[in-house]
Formats: structure tokens, sequence, C-alpha cells
């Protein structure tokens, strides 16, 4: 097959693994349902949320499994972990499974949430290199499906008629079933291309971000009240699933190309289009020998500013030769133990718990904060998801198309100015409004902040830390999400223990009062401490603009 069509498949692959991957998204739509069926309090039901997290501790283990084993097997093996988690859960609610303790429940927990790892380290892996120059944008394109999870798997359950202790049981086969199948199918081609052409593919790409934006739309559009109740579940569920199968369009269409290419005569394609007969021949008279001989050279210099790869490579067949000299730029190649004793690490690291890890915090309390309110816990949960998708989209978009302007802001600036509107957003909360507008508001500021912030992250850790050791590297990084979640959630569970009735419920302003203003000030020193990393990294990036 083209390495091209290959290259694109993947990508499509991925964005389907990445559209159901995020099942600890879910938790927020049925948690009071699932804190009902066990019969726990809320600071139980806030370890469970925690154990989903903890599971992150673990990822670093796909990524050294990633540079051992084939991606496919890394894929299916961590799709295998969820399906276990969720489906022995699943069963045990049904009453098919009996006698499963708390402990035990944990331990699954703690499966489903490092499952998340493997998958994410596959995709992440497998899109940095097949698409080496558009890394960012690449990344940005499929982690944003990662966001609208929640979104995909709620129009799935609203489909059908459920009751509310029904959909908690739903929510979890479909989380058992959904990765695992979708795994299985994508495995063949999630994997690493040997691609010979390494030039921007801009308008491949432009047609990719108009479907993710008609995507991304459609979500929000289906999230928001008054609109949300003129659409069927079923036409949602429908026209999320023809957005997702659309993508698949491009790397048919550049089959489809290739192919034609090949039944039609060179000579009408010369005749054709003269411009096309000029560079071929100007590329036969500099690279016959290379074509002739098959060889594949690749060229990598390494400094500790920067990583130029030249790819000089030829092939028989299906695809095209093209050369190009693109800088790839890491402030410096190190693994993770002299990692682990750079500042920037440590100050990344605390701004990504103070950012991101907080906004994750914030989510999985959403359906107590909704019952807290009376709102509805899965209107929350589609919002947040959509807006998320907008934010893991929206760097990714301004870093392709502006990457090379003058006025373009480095990735840690970009993080200071996502970090003030999360922390602004925290103390919105705290508006007592009968509406609750302000809470929607809140709930879409810090949804779009941390996408946005995720979505960097992983191109930060790339430009910070290098590229050679990045799957066990920003496992590392991402290990504060339970960190912070075990002690910014539990903190919150025991002021809303305090503040509830005598049968652990908890309603009104004052149960979240005193978390929102700790998780606001929290976030404003996360703020200050990505100042200090921006001013350690200014030259870095100031270089590369120059």
């Amino acid at each position: 097959m083209p390495g091209t069509f290959l290259q694109w498949l993947s990508l499509v692959a991925i964005i389907w693994l990445q559209s159901i991957n995020g099942t600890n998204t879910n938790f927020p739509a049925y948690s009071s349902q699932l804190k009902h069926l066990l019969s726990i309090s809320q600071i139980q039901l806030n370890n469970l949320a925690f154990a989903s997290d903890a599971g992150k501790l673990l990822g670093w283990i796909s990524g050294i499994a990633a540079n051992y084993l084939p991606m496919w097997l890394v894929l299916i093996l961590g799709s295998a972990l969820g399906l276990i988690g969720y489906g022995v859960q699943y069963l045990f609610l049904i009453g098919r499974v009996s006698n499963l303790s708390y402990g035990a429940i944990f331990f699954l927990t703690v499966l489903e949430g490092n499952s998340i790892c493997w998958i994410n380290t596959v995709c992440y892996i497998v899109t940095i290199k097949n698409f080496p120059l558009d890394r960012q944008l690449a990344i940005g394109l499929t982690g944003s499906y990662l966001g609208l999870s929640a979104k995909i798997y709620t129009d799935i359950v609203d489909v059908f008629p459920y009751s509310a202790m029904e959909k908690a049981k739903a929510y979890l086969l479909l989380s058992s079933v959904l990765p695992f199948a979708v795994s299985v199918v994508s495995a063949p081609v999630v994997r690493v291309i040997n691609v010979v052409k390494t030039k921007r593919a801009k308008s491949a790409f432009i047609l990719i971000l108009v479907i993710t934006t008609a995507t991304g739309a459609f979500s929000v559009v289906g999230s928001l009240g008054s609109a949300s109740s003129e659409l069927s579940p079923l036409t949602s569920a429908v026209g999320m699933a023809a957005l997702l199968v659309a993508p698949l369009l491009i790397p048919l269409g550049l089959g489809l190309r290739l192919q034609t290419k090949q039944l039609i005569p060179a000579r009408i394609l010369n005749r054709l289009n003269p411009e096309e007969k000029v560079h071929v021949e100007e590329f036969n008279n500099v690279s016959m020998d290379i074509m002739e001989s098959g060889t594949k050279e690749i060229r990598e210099s390494i400094s500790i500013s920067s990583i130029s790869v030249e790819l000089s490579e030829s092939c028989s067949g299906d695809d095209n030769v093209s050369e190009t000299n693109d800088i790839i730029s890491v402030l410096e190649e190190i693994g993770v133990k002299v990692m682990l004793r750079r500042l920037s690490f440590w100050l990344y690291f605390f701004v990504y718990l103070f950012g991101v890890t907080l906004g994750l915090v914030f989510f999985n309390n959403l359906g107590q904060i909704a019952e807290s309110r009376g709102c509805q816990a899965s209107a929350l949960v589609s919002l947040s998801s959509s807006f998320g998708f907008f934010g893991r989209l929206v760097p990714s978009v301004v870093d392709y198309f502006f990457s090379r302007s003058k006025y373009m802001i480095s990735r840690t600036a970009f993080v200071v100015a996502l970090m003030v509107p999360t922390g602004s957003a925290f103390f919105l909360l705290l508006v007592n409004d009968s509406g609750e507008l302000w809470l929607y508001i809140s709930t879409a500021i810090i949804g779009v902040c941390t996408g946005a912030i995720t979505s960097i992250s992983v191109s930060l850790t790339t430009e910070l830390f290098g590229t050679k050791n990045f799957g066990v590297n920003h496992n590392v990084v991402v290990a504060n999400i339970p960190i912070g979640s075990f002690l910014f959630g539990y903190l919150a569970a025991i002021v809303y223990r305090r503040e509830g009735n005598a049968e652990g419920k908890c309603f009104g302003m004052e149960c979240y009062r005193k978390t929102f203003v700790l998780w606001g000030t929290l976030c404003f020193i996360g703020t200050f401490l990505a100042l200090i990393l921006y001013g350690r990294t200014r030259k870095f990036y100031n270089s590369l603009r120059s």
C-alpha cells in the first residue's frame, strides 16, 4: 500500500481511538448513581475517582513497553486492561459476579485508569513519528477527540430510555467493550510508517480541520440546553457517528489519487500538467542513482538547542520522493533520571498540577456539584467535554498557521495566558445565581483552558526534554494527576461531608464554596510558577523565532 495512504489512515484510526479512550471522563455522569448502587460514602466515591487517576502512576510502564513491543500489541494489552476493569464491575452490578469487595473495585478502577495510558502512549508515539513536521497539529487534532469522549458516550447512552440506575450500568458496559473493539479494529493500521514524503500536507490538514471543527460545533450545539432539546438522542448519536467516520475520506481520497496516477500513462499526465513534467525530469537528473540503488539515508545532527533531521529517501512503487530541511527543536535530549534533577521539570510539574490536574478534579466532582445545585450532571459533562474538545484543538491550529510568525508566543507563555482564566473561573463559581448561568460559563472556561494546556503539554514535554524518551518522560509528568486527584479531591469530599445532611448528601452553595476558593488560589500560584518557567525558557524560544 502507498505510504501516504497508510500514514493518513493511521491518523484516522488514532482519532477513533482517542474519541473513545476518555472513559474516565464519563465518571461524573454516573457517579451519584454508582454511589447509591455500591452503598458507599462521598469519601469512598472520591477514592474511586482517585483510583482511576492513580492508574497513571504506572503509565510509564506503557512507555517502556512501547520501546520493546510492537504498537499493535501495546494497544491490545492496554484496551484489555480496560475490558477487565470495567467489565468485572459491570458484571458485579448486574449480579453475575458476587462478593466483590470495595478493595477489589478500587483495584479494578486502577486498571481502568492505567489502560488509558497505554492507548494514549501508542497514539502519541505513532502520531509524532508519522507526522514529524506537523506533530503539534496532528497531536492536537487527535487529542482533541479525547476531550469529546464524554459527549460521545453520553449520546450513545441517551439513545436508550434507561432509568438513572440503568444508565450507570450502561456507561460501565460501553467503557468496557467499546475501547477494546475499536482497538482490535485499529491495531493493524496504528503503526509507525516509514514516511518518505515529509513536506507539510497542507491541503489534507485543512480538510481534516474543517471536519474536526464541524464535529466540535455539532457537539457544542448538542450540549446547549435549548438546542439539545430540539435534537432527538438518536439524531445526535447518528450525527456524531457520521462526523467521526468523515475523516476516513482523506486517506481514501489520497489512495484513489495515487491509484489513478498509476493507471493513467505518464505521457498523458505530463500533457495535462507540464509543470509536473519539469519537476519529474529535474528530480530524475538529481536522484536517479539513489532510486536505482533503493537505499535509504537518514542523517541526524543533534545539538543542545535543536535536532536537525534531513531525510533523503527513495523507494520503488507508489511513493513519491521529496526532500526537506526542517528543524525539530528541543532544549535538551535527556532521560527521566536527568529530567528529575532539572528545575524546569519541577516548575512544569507543579504548573500542570495546579492547572490541568485541578481542572480534572473539578470534572470528577461535576456529578456532585450538579446535584448540590439542582442541575443535570450529564448536561454539564457534555458541556465540559465539548469545550474541552475545542480547547485541545485551538493551540495546534494557531501553531500550524502562525508558528513561523515573529509574533507567535512561546508555549510557556501560552500556558501562562491560559492559567489566568482558569483560576478566575473557580472564583466565578462562588457567584450565587439561581439560573446557574455562571456554573455553565465557568465549566466551559475550565474545559477550554484545561484542554488547551493538555494539548500544549505534549509538545512542551518534547521541547523541554527531547523526543527520544518522550513515552516515559511525559508519563512521569502526568503522574501528578493521581497525586492531585487524591489531595484536592479528598479535601473537597471532607468539606462536602461536613456541609451535608445525615444521609451524606449536600445541597446549596456551601457544599463547595471553600473548595472553590482553595482551587482558585492554587491555580493562581500555578500561574506564578508558569511565569517563572516562561522566564527560564524565554531565550530558547526567542532563538527559535530568530
